[in-house]
Order: C-alpha cells, then sequence, then structure tokens
C-alpha cells in the first residue's frame, strides 16, 4: 500500500513579513518534501492606525491579504504543525498566542495528541528573546501532547545559524530579511519535522 502524503500546516504571524519568509521557506521545503500543505497566517489585532504608523507593517499587510487566515480545523487536519511568530518581550507575538487559545475545544477532545510540531521566530535585535519565544511556542506542544521536534544540530547548517531549538533571525526591526543561513536552517527544520511524521505515520501503518 501506498504511504498517504503527511499533511502540514505552517500557522504563523508577521508585521514586516520576516517571519513571512520563514514560513514561506517553511511551506516549500515541505511540499518538496512530499507532504500536502496549508499556508495560514493568524489574524491580526492591532488597530489599523497602529499597521499605518508603520510603513513596512502596512506594506506588509497589504502584500498578504492573499494568505487564507489560519483556523483550528487547519490544526485538526494536519499531522505537522510548524508555528512561527516575531518575539514580543521574550514572548510569542500576542497574534499567534489569540489564536493559539482558540484550539481549546480541539484540546479537550483529544485532536492535538501525538501531532508532529516545530516552531520558529525572529527578533529586532541579538539577544531579544528567541530561545525564550521559541520554548513558550513549544509550552502549548506539551500540552497538546504532540510531539516536539527540534532541529538540534542534526544537519551542517546549524552550526552556521546556531540556534537548536528552531530557527531564528535577526531582522533589525524588519530591514534585513532572512539570509541563506536562515532559509536553509528552516527548510532543514521542517524537513526533519516532516521526515518524523513519515516515520510515525509508516509505524502506525506497520502496527
Amino acid at each position: 500500500m501506498s504511504e498517504s502524503p503527511v499533511n502540514v500546516a505552517v500557522v504563523y504571524y508577521s508585521a514586516t513579513g520576516t517571519v513571512f519568509e520563514l514560513a514561506k521557506a517553511a511551506a516549500t521545503a515541505a511540499e518538496k518534501a512530499g507532504a500536502q500543505v496549508r499556508l495560514r497566517k493568524v489574524a491580526e489585532l492591532a488597530p489599523a492606525q497602529a499597521i499605518a504608523s508603520n510603513a513596512g507593517w502596512s506594506a506588509h499587510t497589504a502584500a498578504t491579504q492573499h494568505v487564507v487566515e489560519a483556523a483550528p480545523a487547519d490544526l485538526e487536519w494536519a499531522d505537522v504543525i510548524l508555528l512561527g511568530a516575531p518575539t514580543r518581550f521574550g514572548l510569542p507575538a500576542a497574534q499567534l498566542k489569540q489564536f493559539i487559545d482558540t484550539t481549546g475545544p480541539l484540546w479537550a477532545q483529544g485532536k492535538l495528541v501525538d501531532k508532529v510540531a516545530s516552531s520558529f521566530t525572529a527578533t529586532a535585535t541579538a539577544h531579544g528573546g528567541q530561545e525564550s519565544t521559541i520554548l513558550a511556542l513549544n509550552n502549548t506542544f506539551y500540552h497538546w501532547g504532540a510531539i516536539v521536534v527540534p532541529p538540534g544540530y542534526a544537519d551542517p547548517i546549524q552550526f552556521q545559524m546556531g540556534n537548536p531549538y528552531g530557527t531564528s533571525h535577526i531582522s533589525n526591526n524588519g530591514e534585513i530579511p532572512p539570509g541563506e543561513v536562515e532559509l536553509a536552517a528552516i527548510e532543514f527544520q521542517t524537513r526533519r519535522t516532516v521526515a518524523i511524521a513519515q516515520a510515525l505515520q509508516r509505524g502506525r501503518a506497520a502496527i
């Protein structure tokens, strides 16, 4: 019997586009790995006045109007969940946290158990809370009963990127987009996460 494609949901929040670039790279990598992919942004919570006051934020909001907003059903559909958000005071941006808070009904029904999950982030400055943000996102996975897959140092690119918790990038307040190293790192992290989900699928089929 042929193996069914793994379903991957890449769910992200991005204000000026940095995390969006990482999310797109993750979605592309998942597709190349043979997965079915949903790239989804979470709903914006900031008032229009705040968005309009920042040219980069306003431009990115306009440029990504075509991206479908995430719904809990996307997580129920997925075998793999990749969450990405910028850091806000060492924590995930409120927009992604608000979406996470809507997953209570799925959690209560056990529908998030054994999802294979990983996370990524970006900060404006060095030491801006990258590790604490990823760890905070992973706390959600523990409560779900998901299987957390870190990139570790399981590929040479990780020794260049340097974050075993998950891909991260320093954007200088959105002025520096992810470079070759960061994009290669999120691609590896995605491939590794999908491969673990595929192995789990094969194992279940063999039982």
